[in-house]
């Protein structure tokens, strides 16, 4: 069975926060964790598991259930990429912290109510900023997938229609799955937003052709599962492809876009006829939105994903 760890990060923690995020880190300093069961509790968290990160909340020397109706500034959730390791490798400014986890994140979110994150979420990082960062470890994830459900809707009126899983589908089965694939498409459904700008229309960067916007997906250029942190939010790895077969076709590798900016044909579509005619339609074709920024996410797609 998974666990769900919830750590709360104090204001002045801001930068140390934002570092870890970006190297997909977590670490305490070892007095923390020598204290009760920190360093067993720790320990004991697995590939697979999910950590929640809480930052900026009220005063937590208030009495249990205190947070129940609080905001808490900012609320990320993680899920453990490699578990407990010791590292002295300098990555936060003011301290080392070398007792570490891998993270890697999976939602980000603002101005979350006690409502929203529920009683044992509320309560376990209230005893999580009495306890200087201590991670607390609940098993099971009933928690946060009640967290998940509460969210906001991304408010997109116009939702393009959902296909059946493709290469970024995790390698998890039941609740599990499906709780990381409702946060990865939250994710790129906020992407697809900010692509869109409110258009009711727009254009397909390897066809040209104009579509409802429904038909269009925000496709990571280089893939969402071999990208940072920062590039998995960066407009520039982010191509709007139809769903008409352009989307697919490059997700796949049968066709790539060379560094002059055009669509080329990838040798692999020899295999299937069906697939060749379809690519052979797009060959030469000038990519719209093509730019000196999204030059090498295209270099990565040809490199590791056409090769």
């Amino acid at each position: 069975m998974s666990k769900t760890a919830y750590i709360y990060v104090p204001a002045p923690s801001k930068k140390n926060l934002e570092i870890g995020l970006n190297r997909g880190l977590w670490g305490w300093k070892t007095p923390t964790l020598d204290r009760a069961t920190g360093r067993t509790d720790v320990q004991s968290l697995e590939a697979g598991d999910y950590l929640v990160l809480a930052h900026i909340g009220p005063q937590a020397r208030v009495p249990a259930g205190g947070w129940a109706n609080a905001t808490l500034k900012r609320v990320v959730v993680t899920q453990i990429t490699q578990p407990y390791f010791q590292d002295t490798t300098e990555v936060w400014p003011d301290d080392t912290y070398p007792e570490r986890i891998g993270i890697d994140i999976l939602a980000d979110e603002a101005n979350v109510t006690g409502l929203v994150l529920g009683d044992q979420a509320a309560e376990a990082l209230r005893l999580s900023a009495n306890k200087q960062g201590s991670a607390l470890v609940y098993p099971g994830t009933a928690a946060l997938a009640q967290f998940v459900t509460e969210l906001p809707t991304t408010d997109e009126s116009d939702q393009q229609p959902q296909l059946p899983n493709g290469p970024e589908t995790v390698p998890h089965s039941g609740a599990d799955s499906a709780l990381v694939e409702v946060l990865v498409r939250r994710e790129q459904t906020k992407l697809r937003k900010r692509m869109l700008s409110g258009a009711d229309t727009f254009t397909c960067a390897l066809c040209g052709r104009d579509f409802p916007v429904r038909f269009i997906r925000a496709a990571h250029i280089k893939r969402r599962s071999q990208a940072s942190r920062e590039e998995r939010l960066q407009m520039s790895n982010i191509m709007p492809a139809c769903l008409l077969g352009c989307d697919e076709l490059f997700e796949h590798g049968y066709v790539h876009v060379t560094d002059t900016g055009h669509v080329a044909v990838s040798d692999k579509t020899g295999e299937h006829p069906a697939l060749k005619e379809a690519a052979d339609q797009l060959e030469g074709n000038s990519v719209g939105g093509y730019s000196e920024h999204r030059a090498p996410y295209f270099a990565w797609h040809r490199n590791n994903i056409v090769q």
